[in-house]
């Protein structure tokens, strides 16, 4: 369910002309999550807390999107 969550809303972005920048499986967090965290971005399955890998995924995703970011604007 996630995932295709995340695909769908993918969708009205692109008709904006926005960019998506998902996370890549160089990310070994990707591989590593149980909880939640996909090529097509961060996420998390409700609990608690959030698991030691799923803060890998969305520092990655941060990064990735302000490396995007910078690279874009110049």
């Amino acid at each position: 369910g996630q995932e295709s969550t995340l695909l769908s809303m993918m969708l009205p972005l692109l008709h904006q002309g926005m960019v998506v920048a998902g996370v890549p499986y160089s990310e070994k967090a990707l591989n590593a999550t149980n909880s939640g965290g996909t090529p097509y971005g961060a996420s998390h399955v409700e609990s608690d807390s959030l698991s030691t890998e799923e803060i890998k995924i969305c520092q990655a995703q941060g990064r990735r999107m302000a490396q995007l970011a910078i690279t874009l604007s110049t």
